[in-house]
């Protein structure tokens, strides 16, 4: 059980990117409400889970630190995007393009929505990467799929709340809202239960290229402490 963090990972840093790169493309996606069936959704909801299940491996194989410096990484990354959005959005177009009306339609996301989906994220993710460390500790290592699923229930729970009533609590009747919110959960979780399976060969595999399988004991799970553990 391997408490020291060392330097020098092969592949923290494309996990991280891929993380990243996750967030992002998803945030934009949303900007579509999908049906699928009994479900309605945003079309960020079919790539968002993945960004829990890198957090899950981040955090299952690297420890709690690492994984708070990767939500911070998304987390900035995130706000850059929307306020570079939003600044491109505010600008008159130049003479002869006429796309101004599309471009605030699908990327002029308001406000309510860019914020609910920062901190929806930033405490879903935090939520998630907390309980998945801590059930480490309470399982010595053990019972992997637990770990992932519950995490899982409580960072989606968390996310999904936050964001769909931030973002439209008051703009949209309230059987909607509702409607949105246990679609997206539902959708979500469901989602990342059924790839288990590829969570433990992601995990099994680093752990064997990396040599880590960090468990956090004395780590400090303040969200905002970015130095030593």
């Amino acid at each position: 059980m391997n408490s020291t963090q060392r330097e020098g990972y092969q592949f923290f840093d494309l996990v991280m990117v891929g993380f990243v790169a996750v967030l992002m493309i998803s945030n934009i996606a949303s900007s579509k409400i999908l049906s699928l069936g009994p479900l309605t959704f945003d079309g960020g909801t079919l790539l968002f889970p993945v960004a829990y299940i890198l957090g899950d491996v981040v955090t299952e194989v690297y420890g709690y630190r690492r994984a708070r410096r990767v939500i911070w990484v998304g987390f900035g990354a995130t706000a850059l995007m929307a306020a570079t959005l939003a600044l491109v959005g505010a600008l008159p177009p130049a003479e002869g393009w006429e796309h101004q009306l599309a471009y605030q339609a699908i990327l002029g996301a308001t406000p309510r929505i860019v914020l609910g989906s920062l901190v929806a994220y930033w405490a879903g993710s935090f939520a998630n990467a907390w309980l998945m460390a801590k059930l480490k500790i309470a399982t010595q290592g053990r019972l992997l799929w637990l770990r992932t699923i519950s995490s899982t229930l409580l960072g989606e729970g968390v996310d999904t709340a936050l964001f769909v009533l931030i973002a439209f609590w008051g703009t949209l009747p309230a059987s909607l809202v509702w409607s949105v919110l246990a679609s997206n959960y539902v959708f979500k979780c469901v989602l990342e239960i059924a790839v288990t399976p590829i969570t433990y060969r992601v995990v099994n595999a680093l752990k064997r290229a990396e040599g880590e399988d960090y468990f956090d004991y004395d780590t400090s799970f303040n969200p905002f402490r970015m130095r030593s553990s």
